[in-house]
C-alpha cells in the first residue's frame, strides 16, 4: 500500500552529487517541507509534500508533527560487532602508556578476543550481535557490515558467519557480513602465514560458498598480521571463487592498499598512514576509501588522510571499526563529526561519506540517496536545519528510523 511520509522540515535526498572526490555544501540539494511516497518499502517519489498529496489525494498519511530532517540511512561499511567478551583491560593498558606489543604480550590484542569469542555458542553471540545491530540502528545505522575474523579457525569462523546471519533475521538493520578469517596467524596453528592462508583457502572459502554465508573477503595486510605477497596470492583466489575482495591497508604500515588496488579490491579501509603515493593511487582507483575515525580515537592516534584523499579525487566513505579492541565506541555519527572538524571535511563531505559512498564500498546500489526505486531506508533528526547534525556532534539523535 502506497503511504505519503511528512512533511519533514527539510530534506536532503544527497541525490545529484559526485561518487567521487571533494564536494561543496552548495551542491546539497534541500526539500523544504518534503514528503516521500512509499510502497513495499520503496521510495516512489520524494518532493513537495502538497505536491505529492494533489498527485495522490487518497494515499495513506503518516503525519510527521514538528521539525524534523530527513536523510537517508547510514551505511556502516566497516564494523566487528560480532564478538563476545571485552577488552577493557586492554584500553586501561594503552591509556597508561603501554605499546600494542606490550599489550598483546600481556594476554590480550585480538588474540584475547579470538579467546573469548571461541568459547560463546553461536545463540550468545547472535544475541550480542542482535543487540549491537538495535543499537547502531536507533542512532540511524540502517546498513550494517560485519566482519569474523576471532574465530580464525574453520568451525569457530563458520560459527561467526552463521550467527551474523541469523541475527540478521532477527533486526530490522540490514547486514552484510564479511569473512575476515585472515585476521592474524593464529596462536595456536603451527605454520607460517602461507599455509595459514591455504588451510582459510580450502578448508573454509569453500563452505562460507556452499552455505552462502557471505560473498566478501578480506585481511588485514601489516607486520603483526600477513605480508602484501602472501596476502595477493590469498585475494586473488578468492576473487577467483567469485568473493568481493575489501583489505584492511594502511593502518600502520603502508603496502596494504597497493595490494588492494592490484586486486580490484571494493575498499581499502583505515588508511591512517597512507602517505601521498598510496593517496594518489586510491584516488585514480575503483576502490572506495574507508577511513575509521573511531579506530584513531580509540588508539590515540592520527586520522587517516580523509581532507587529502577527496581533493585528490577519492571516493571517501567513513565508517565505525565498531570493535571490542580499538574501537569500542561504536558511535558513528559521533566519530564522522569530531573527524570533520580536524580534517575539514564539510556537511555534504561527511554526509555523503556516511550514506552512498558507504554503500558504494559493500557494492550496493539500492540505498544510500533517497529517490524513486531506492529503499525507503531513512532516518529523520528533530531540529529545523541539516546542519545542526554534525553541530551537536553526535549528541544529537534521530527520532524516526525507517
Amino acid at each position: 500500500m502506497k503511504k505519503l511520509i511528512g512533511p519533514f522540515t527539510q530534506i536532503l535526498p544527497l541525490t545529484g552529487l559526485a561518487l567521487k572526490g571533494a564536494l561543496r555544501d552548495d551542491d546539497l540539494q534541500v526539500i523544504p517541507q518534503g514528503g516521500v511516497l512509499v510502497e513495499n518499502g520503496l521510495i516512489l517519489a520524494v518532493d513537495d509534500f502538497e505536491s505529492l498529496h494533489k498527485a495522490n489525494p487518497s494515499v495513506q498519511i503518516q503525519e510527521i508533527t514538528g521539525d524534523h530532517v530527513l536523510l537517508p540511512g547510514f551505511v556502516d561499511c566497516h564494523t566487528h560487532i560480532c564478538f563476545a567478551g571485552t577488552r577493557a583491560k586492554d584500553y586501561a593498558m594503552r591509556i597508561q602508556g603501554k605499546t600494542y606489543l606490550e599489550i598483546a604480550k600481556a594476554g590480550g590484542g585480538i588474540w584475547d578476543s579470538v579467546t573469548q569469542t571461541r568459547a560463546a555458542d553461536e545463540e550468545t553471540l547472535t544475541q550480542l550481535l542482535f543487540q549491537r545491530a538495535e543499537r547502531h540502528l536507533a542512532e540511524g545505522v540502517t546498513t550494517i557490515e560485519v566482519k569474523s575474523g576471532y574465530g580464525l579457525e574453520t568451525q569457530s569462523e563458520l560459527k561467526q558467519l552463521r550467527a551474523i546471519a541469523k541475527a540478521a533475521k532477527e533486526t530490522k538493520a540490514g547486514l552484510v557480513s564479511t569473512c575476515l578469517a585472515a585476521h592474524m596467524v593464529p596462536r595456536d596453528f603451527s605454520g607460517t602465514q602461507a599455509e595459514y592462508l591455504s588451510y582459510v583457502f580450502h578448508d573454509l572459502l569453500p563452505v562460507i560458498k556452499n552455505e552462502n554465508l557471505t560473498n566478501r573477503i578480506d585481511i588485514f595486510i601489516e607486520e603483526s598480521a600477513f605480508d602484501a605477497e602472501n596476502a595477493l596470492i590469498y585475494l586473488n583466489r578468492a576473487k577467483q571463487m567469485g568473493f568481493d575482495i575489501t583489505v584492511h591497508a594502511d593502518q600502520f604500515t603502508t603496502s596494504g592498499s597497493v595490494v588492494a588496488v592490484k586486486v580490484g579490491a571494493v575498499s581499502a579501509d583505515h588508511l591512517e598512514a597512507s602517505k601521498n603515493a598510496e593517496i594518489k593511487l586510491l584516488a585514480n582507483s575503483d576502490t572506495v576509501a574507508v577511513v575509521l575515525p573511531g579506530a584513531s580515537l580509540g588508539l590515540g592516534m592520527q586520522y587517516s588522510p580523509a581532507r587529502k584523499l577527496l581533493d585528490a579525487g577519492a571516493c571517501l566513505a567513513i565508517a565505525s571499526d565498531w570493535n571490542p579492541g580499538s574501537a569500542p565506541m561504536g558511535d558513528l555519527l559521533m566519530q564522522a563529526a569530531v573527524m570533520s572538524a580536524a580534517e575539514k571535511l564539510n556537511t555534504a563531505e561527511v554526509f555523503a561519506g556516511l550514506t552512498y559512498r558507504a554503500a558504494k564500498a559493500l557494492n550496493l546500489h539500492d540505498r544510500g540517496i533517497l529517490a524513486s526505486g531506492m529503499r525507503a531506508d531513512m532516518q529523520a533528526y528533530p531540529c529545523n536545519d541539516y546542519r545542526e547534525i554534525l553541530y551537536q556532534q553526535g549528541k544529537l539523535k534521530p527520532l524516526i528510523i525507517y
